[in-house]
């Protein structure tokens, strides 16, 4: 593919029928309009305007500082970049933990800057949240395992749920978002047998983040995968440049690795 797939953006309709074909999602960060143009074309079904940006767009160490004004800014720049892709937007740290109202007021200003979904972090703490979000006609993603805005609680980018115990609790909050109204969830850096599991368990869409090829989809950090800028990466990081012809061809590269199951592989996920 080399130009823009789109005739209309996707819905969570769309998604559904891809989950229930058993078809993987392929879901890439995003921050502007350009590399939004890039990931549609390769054909990228969802872009996630992540808080990742205050890593790799704005230099912090954490993803703390950042925003619902950066958030609203880059989803509005990677809408206007786009035309077919899902837009998921990350509600930033600070912006809907205090109260589900609260989180209604930030999540609404996102959807106003142009996402169809907010994505927040957290399990069984966060159910009512995502009640409350769903019922107001605001669709959630969750997110549960490594939690990078809880990097200071966790001690660290740690891999989760290892050990029986932490498996359970994970299961449980992963189950608990599931029945508040998400209908889609970021399973970051756990195990890849438990990542199946939580798949298997659940009857949405499970996103996978150095958690095994068994999700329904995969996220990657457009940074990340282009090796943006060269250096040490985590575990579950393909460096999707390495052979490619082009951003485009890379790109096309990694929708080709997630939809077959090549990517992840082996080396890529966490033992339990």
């Amino acid at each position: 593919m080399s130009a823009q797939v789109a005739t209309r953006r996707l819905t969570q309709a769309d998604l559904a029928k891809l989950y229930a074909a058993g078809e993987k999602i392929v879901m890439f960060t995003a921050y502007d309009a350009s590399f939004a143009r890039l990931l549609d074309g390769a054909g990228v079904e969802c872009l996630l305007i992540g808080d990742s940006l205050g890593n790799v767009i704005q230099g912090h160490d954490t993803t703390l500082p950042v925003t619902v004004a950066d958030i609203a800014y880059h989803t509005a720049a990677v809408k206007r970049g786009s035309g077919r892709p899902f837009i998921i937007a990350d509600m930033p740290f600070g912006s809907y933990q205090e109260s589900p109202e609260q989180a209604f007021r930030n999540a609404a200003a996102l959807m106003a800057a142009g996402a169809q979904m907010v994505k927040l972090e957290g399990g069984q703490e966060m159910a009512d949240t995502v009640r409350f979000l769903v019922q107001r006609g605001i669709p959630v993603c969750g997110h549960v395992g490594l939690t990078p805005q809880s990097v200071h609680v966790l001690g660290g980018y740690k891999v989760q749920g290892k050990g029986e115990a932490a498996a359970l609790r994970l299961k449980a909050d992963a189950q608990a978002l599931q029945d508040a109204g998400a209908t889609m969830i970021v399973l970051e850096a756990i195990p890849a047998v438990l990542a199946a599991e939580v798949t298997a368990q659940l009857a949405i869409i499970t996103i996978g983040i150095g958690a095994g090829k068994d999700c329904s989809g995969q996220v990657m950090v457009v940074h990340d995968a282009f090796d943006i800028p060269p250096g040490k990466k985590a575990k579950f990081v393909k460096n999707f440049m390495e052979g490619a012809t082009s951003l485009h061809d890379a790109a096309c590269r990694a929708v080709a690795a997630v939809k077959s199951a090549t990517y992840p592989g082996p080396e890529h996920t966490y033992a339990a």
